[in-house]
């Protein structure tokens, strides 16, 4: 048994990096109401933490190999638990934000070295068996999210969903400085000294994601003629040309650059990343809104609406699980094109059920095939990925569709936000004296304020009108995510096409890429 202490040990990382991107939602509502947060507060405590996951994904893995996995994982689990007592002790939304986006950090740090750290301490069969159970736990964490979201915020308050990471990740250091052998730098490739890493590249990704992920918000708050609005999305095209740049030069110049442009003038790889993007985005982006929903409109106390929400990464994780070995056979594009199309009729289904008197039994059905979807789609991202690219690619390619499924989620909250604010608010008009600010209020999670304001005697018309309009906004939400979920099959089934270059690996990677792992992805999950 002492050989699975280093799979222990890189699992109970994992299961708190995971399940910090799903138990935050159950427990908004409690947070708006303690630091009467607005609803864009609300999305940068999501957004912060998938953000600087995204933009700082591929660069940890770069620092990975120059200072040692396990050195690097263990500072990410430092930086995270610190992260989490900030969170828990915040006595206002802009440092509860703040600390959300070093959580993200850390988060990165151990994102980015966990597979390596597998890698580095099992071979043969012991290898594939330790990238299965720690798939299994990237599932678990996504599913027992929402539940055990609800259980703390209910039962105790909402600062414990953070706080409850600090005893597993002490747990998690402890093991593995005594069970995880430490390694050495990688030097790159023909130079002979470390790895360079490509910090201006990094920073225009992350400015550019950033700028638009405010911009999007901001947009949706403030109206898209804004000044600031159009400013930030200035900013955002400038970053984006300045990382186009940067990128090129550092690959003329024989350099390491954060992500090689010219994969996606691979039409497979390109799909890929397009896949990815859409698949986290239309699954996911909307549960921020159904968990207001069910807490603020249906009524659900934080561990009903946790129960609630629990069937779709039920789902996702029991197909994974079952299914994976199977699917794994099949040609890339079928699981992961067929597995969005299915996200697409889930989203359809959750949009047919929503109406003014919806409540939680309405969600079962279409969470549940979205669950199927996710599940058939996610474990096979990363393989389909790194077969499209020469084999010293391999890495890169692996880091690039955790980051575009984190950049996904993000710009989605954000995205579908405005997209909901904007049909609440013409659902509102010409019923309320302020129909942007009560769509703001619905928004953030305030629909039982708005009725109580409301003359006397108007109470049933005003509780009807704030179900309709929530509603409403919920069946755009919905419809949006369909339809960028459709729109990702078809690329995925239209572009992607079998690589003859390497085959799957036991964990669901390119088993040839063994000596180089340092950003392989989570097989199941969020």
């Amino acid at each position: 048994m002492r050989k699975w202490w280093p799979l222990t040990a890189v699992c109970l990382g994992a299961f708190i990096l995971l399940v910090d991107v799903t138990i935050v939602n159950v427990a908004l509502p409690s947070m708006a109401d303690d630091l009467d947060a607005s609803f864009s507060s609300l999305q940068w405590v999501i957004d912060g933490y998938a953000l600087a996951l995204a933009a700082l994904l591929l660069a940890s893995g770069s620092l990975a190999d120059r200072f040692g996995h396990r050195r690097f994982y263990v500072y990410g689990l430092a930086v995270f638990a610190a992260a989490s007592l900030v969170c828990g002790l915040a006595p206002d939304v802009g440092v509860l934000i703040a600390a959300r986006v070093v959580q993200g950090v850390g988060g990165a740090a151990m994102f980015a070295t966990t597979p390596a750290l597998l890698l580095g301490s099992y071979q043969g069969r012991d290898r594939g068996t330790a990238f299965g159970v720690w798939g299994a736990a990237n599932g678990a964490a996504a599913a027992a999210g929402p539940l055990l979201g609800g259980l703390l915020t209910e039962h105790i308050s909402w600062p414990t969903i953070f706080w409850v990471n600090l005893p597993i990740a002490a747990v998690a250091i402890t093991l593995t400085l005594r069970v995880v052998r430490p390694d050495r730098p990688r030097a790159s490739s023909g130079q002979g000294g470390p790895a360079r890493i490509d910090i201006p590249g990094a920073a225009a990704f992350t400015i550019a994601a950033g700028s638009l992920t405010y911009g999007l918000i901001r947009g949706g708050e403030s109206g898209w003629t804004d000044a600031v609005t159009l400013a930030t999305f200035a900013v955002t095209v400038l970053a984006l040309l300045a990382f186009v740049v940067v990128e090129h030069r550092t690959a003329r110049l024989g350099g390491s650059p954060m992500l090689d442009l010219a994969l996606l003038r691979r039409p497979s790889f390109a799909g890929l990343m397009s896949g990815a993007l859409l698949l986290q985005g239309s699954a996911f982006g909307c549960l921020v809104l159904l968990s207001l929903w069910l807490q603020s409109v249906v009524g659900l106390s934080p561990v009903g609406a946790g129960l609630a929400l629990t069937p779709l990464a039920a789902a996702s994780f029991v197909v994974a699980v079952f299914a994976g070995r199977h699917i794994q056979r099949l040609a890339p594009r079928l699981p992961i094109g067929g597995g969005l199309l299915l996200v697409a009729a889930g989203m359809l289904l959750l949009r047919a059920a929503m109406t003014a008197d919806a409540g939680r039994t309405s969600l079962i059905g279409g969470l549940v095939v979205t669950g199927i979807g996710v599940g058939l789609a996610t474990p096979m991202l990363v393989s389909a990925a790194t077969s499209t690219v020469p084999p010293q690619r391999a890495g890169m390619a692996g880091g690039a569709v955790n980051t575009f499924r984190q950049l996904g989620m993000t710009l989605a909250i954000a995205v579908l936000g405005a997209v909901f604010t904007g049909r609440t608010a013409a659902t509102l008009a010409g019923t309320v004296p302020d129909a942007d600010r009560g769509a703001d209020a619905l928004a953030a999670g305030q629909a039982q304020r708005l009725v109580e304001a409301a003359p006397a005697g108007h109470h049933d018309a005003a509780r009807h009108l704030v179900h309709q309009a929530f509603a409403t906004g919920l069946d755009r939400v919905f419809l949006c995510s369909a339809v960028a979920a459709a729109l990702g099959g078809l690329i995925v089934l239209v572009l992607v096409r079998p690589s003859s270059r390497a085959a799957p690996g036991p964990h669901g990677g390119d088993t040839a890429q063994a000596p180089q792992p340092r950003k392989e992805s989570v097989g199941s999950g969020v």
